[in-house]
């Protein structure tokens, strides 16, 4: 059977304007978008870099460029 409540969530990060396509079920995000789940528990099928472009529109490039001295 297939899961019709899969989504697909088109972000840009907000730093190299790329387009990413983040593939999530419906009711995960809404748990998160609503508050009553952190993103890590709602939809901890996505990878790290998947959920930091959610949660703060920067892709992973991105994000290494902008902490690369944090080790």
């Amino acid at each position: 059977m297939v899961n019709t409540n899969v989504e697909s969530h088109s972000i840009v990060c907000g730093s190299c304007r790329r387009e990413y396509n983040i593939i999530a079920d419906r009711n995960d995000m809404e748990a998160w978008l609503s508050g009553d789940k952190y993103i890590q528990d709602a939809l901890s099928y996505l990878s790290a870099s998947e959920r930091e472009l959610l949660l703060t529109q920067t892709c992973n490039d991105c994000f290494e460029k902008m902490f690369d001295n944090d080790e």
